[in-house]
């Protein structure tokens, strides 16, 4: 256990080995096999450029632009930087937040802000977008309305027929996190604007990637600020724009379509409070460490990366096609492979590709989707990739000798009867008590069984469990 108020301070290098041997647990950030949580280019030198630039601007703090102009001015690059890759003109502003979902937070924040005559505002999304729509929606008191897709993309029909006179705004995605696959945004923009409602284009995912395989001859839709009737849209720097967690940025159109997203209060003793973002006091470290990458990698470096993960998502996606047992589940045509079973059980599959070092994200059946496995492709993997196929067979092999999981039948389960110590039996039970979490297809199939509800107070108590300080 270790103490992080011991009664006497520990020397440095000691905490500093303390850390290493910590990391040494997680999986790895670098080497092209985790397909989810990290994105690497693989460039040398990157790493060591965004910590020292961390470091010079750890300790500045956004809350007043004023006493540090050096952050404005920073903010004020990145913001102008993807204002021009995403189709922005003259009067397009935008804001630098912690991640994508601050700023689909605050897109929904600034829509229903806009309309304080609406008592229940509404959000108009198609079920594959992002769930942090639903966390703006559940945060702001703004009704959601999911509308069911089309194939594997928003329906730009059934999306029109949802916009109602309370709604404040409508969003897609470019692409979609769960299947990298990019929504037909002009359709979609084009019923915003005849309906006078405001029209978010969620790109926090692949945002920064898009623009260049466009460039590089990807048949993908025209997704950004330079079609018609779309008013904001948000796009993560710690994916593919490679800088290091947290920073994402949203633009709007206008200056008058971002202000309602500022929250300000002077009616009390203290200092005026302004914020554009949720957060009040901000660390300046990850902003000047995502403007050194940027400057770093240069519009250059970026189409090279996007070229290589292009590459690369073609490997691993005849690979896919190449074996027997799985299938490719949406076109591999941005930059996620994502692969569905064709006679294996992905969630055993998805423990032997783990036991062969590529660590993958397994997503449960909804609706009338299957499971399926996410492969998240970044620039790192195009070293690593042709060795993914030779590994696929043979896992699919090993998964199919170990055949499906059984699970026995389990008793009537209700949200409301999970509790902690039920949390804690199934933990113990399931193998997760010691925190080994190398072999989780059991857990993925009982988890996949489990209704929508059920599965989230099943995880929540899980995560709970986890979240404990240890005993003394």
């Amino acid at each position: 256990m270790i103490d992080a108020l011991p009664e006497k301070g520990v020397p440095g290098e000691q905490i500093l080995a303390e850390l290493r041997e910590l990391r040494g647990g997680d999986l790895p950030t670098h080497g092209g096999r985790l397909f989810a949580y990290v994105y690497d280019p693989a460039l040398d030198g990157l790493d060591d450029l965004a910590r020292s630039a961390h470091a010079i601007s750890a300790h500045v703090n956004g809350l007043d632009p004023t006493a540090f102009p050096s952050l404005l001015a920073m903010e004020n690059a990145l913001v102008g930087a993807a204002a021009r890759l995403l189709g922005g003109d003259a009067e397009t502003v935008g804001s630098v937040t912690s991640g994508g979902t601050e700023s689909l937070i605050l897109a929904v924040k600034a829509a229903r802000d806009a309309h304080p005559e609406i008592a229940r505002p509404r959000l108009v999304i198609p079920s594959t977008a992002h769930a942090a729509f639903a966390k703006a929606a559940h945060y702001l008191r703004v009704e959601l309305d999911v509308v069911p897709i089309e194939g594997l993309t928003a329906d730009p029909r059934a999306m029109a027929a949802a916009i109602s006179p309370d709604t404040i705004l409508v969003a897609a995605s470019a692409p979609s996190y769960a299947h990298g696959v990019v929504d037909p945004i002009p359709a979609i923009a084009a019923v915003s604007a005849e309906r006078g409602v405001r029209f978010h284009v969620d790109a926090c995912f692949g945002g920064w990637i898009l623009p260049y395989l466009r460039r590089l001859g990807a048949d993908l839709p025209a997704f950004d600020l330079s079609v018609p009737g779309v008013t904001s849209i948000s796009v993560d720097l710690h994916k593919y724009a490679y800088a290091p967690k947290g920073v994402s940025i949203l633009l709007h159109a206008s200056e008058e379509l971002r202000r309602p997203q500022y929250f300000a209060y002077a009616d009390w003793p203290g200092y005026t409070m302004i914020n554009p973002v949720i957060s009040s006091t901000r660390s300046g470290g990850p902003i000047a460490a995502a403007f050194a990458t940027l400057r770093h990698i240069g519009d250059a470096g970026y189409l090279d990366l996007a070229a290589q993960t292009r590459a690369a998502v073609r490997t691993l996606a005849d690979a896919v096609t190449a074996t027997g047992g799985v299938r490719l589940f949406a076109p591999a045509a941005t930059s996620v492979v994502c692969l569905a079973s064709d006679g294996v059980d992905l969630f055993v599959l998805a423990d032997e590709l783990a036991a062969r070092g590529w660590h993958t994200q397994p997503q449960m059946a909804y609706a009338d989707l299957p499971p399926t496995i996410h492969l998240t492709v970044t620039a790192a993997v195009r070293a690593t990739a042709a060795s993914f196929a030779p590994d696929l067979a043979d896992a699919v092999a090993a998964a199919q000798a170990r055949g499906p999981i059984d699970v026995p039948p389990l008793p009537p389960l209700t949200p409301s009867a999970v509790t902690p110590e039920l949390i804690a039996s199934l933990a113990e039970g399931l193998g997760l008590g010691a925190g080994d979490f190398s072999r989780m297809a059991v857990v993925n199939t009982v988890l996949n069984a489990a209704p929508p509800a059920l599965r989230e107070a099943l995880l929540t108590g899980f995560l709970s469990y986890l979240q404990r300080p240890p005993t003394q």
